[in-house]
C-alpha cells in the first residue's frame, strides 16, 4: 500500500481534541456531504501564506455542503510553534472557520499518509477520496497563485461534477516527525503525481 491513501480509500477514522475544548471524531461529520480533511500547523509559512485563502475557500463552500477538519500533527519537540497551547492561542485569534485538532500521537498523519503542511484530502458523503494534494499552486506567497486546486475542486464535485484532479503533490513543510530531524520523511513518502 502507498504511503498516503489513494482514491477511492474511506477515511481513516479518529478521535481527537480539538481547540474548542471537545473531542472530534470522523462521525461527528456525517452530516456532512462533502468533508475536507487538511493537515496543518501553527508555525509554517506556506500554511501561514495560505491560510487566508483557505478560509475563503471555506466559507464559500460552507452553504454548499462542505466541511473542512484541519489537523495538526507536528511534533512540539520539534517545533514549539506547534503545542497545543499555541493552537488554542492561534485559532482565538485566527477565528478559522474549521475545527482545529490536535494529532499528539501522529497515529492520524499516519494513517492518512499526510505529506506536507498543507495536505488537503477530500471525501464524498460515503469517506470515500475523491482528491489529495495541494491547496493552491503558490501556498507560501498566493500572490503569485494562478491555480486554486481545492476550489476547482469543490465547486465541480458541488455542482455534481466529477473532480477535474485525482491528486497533485502537496506543496509546504514536511511534517515534523516526534524524535526525527525536522526535514526527515518516512522511507515510502513519495510524490502523488
Amino acid at each position: 500500500m502507498a504511503f498516503t491513501l489513494a482514491n477511492g480509500q474511506k477515511a481513516p477514522d479518529f478521535k481527537l481534541p480539538a481547540t474548542d475544548g471537545k473531542t472530534y471524531s470522523l462521525n461527528d461529520f456525517s452530516e456532512a456531504p462533502w468533508l475536507v480533511v487538511f493537515f496543518t500547523c501553527n508555525h509554517c509559512p506556506y500554511v501561514i501564506g495560505s491560510d487566508e485563502v483557505t478560509r475563503t475557500t471555506a466559507e464559500k463552500f460552507r452553504d454548499k455542503g462542505v466541511q473542512f477538519v484541519g489537523i495538526n500533527a507536528n511534533s512540539k519537540n520539534t517545533h514549539e510553534d506547534d503545542s497545543f497551547p499555541n493552537m488554542v492561542k492561534r485559532m482565538e485569534e485566527q477565528r478559522f472557520p474549521w475545527v482545529y485538532l490536535h494529532d499528539e500521537t501522529q497515529e492520524v498523519a499516519l494513517a492518512y499518509g499526510a505529506l506536507r503542511t498543507p495536505h488537503f484530502y477530500v471525501f464524498d458523503k460515503d469517506r470515500k477520496l475523491v482528491y489529495t494534494g495541494r491547496g493552491v499552486d503558490s501556498p507560501r506567497d498566493t500572490s503569485k497563485m494562478t491555480e486554486n486546486t481545492l476550489d476547482l475542486v469543490l465547486d465541480a464535485l458541488t455542482k455534481g461534477q466529477a473532480s477535474p484532479f485525482a491528486a497533485t503533490n502537496p506543496i509546504g513543510c514536511n511534517v515534523k516527525w516526534d524524535g526525527q530531524d525536522r526535514h526527515w520523511m518516512p522511507a515510502d513518502a513519495c510524490d502523488l503525481v
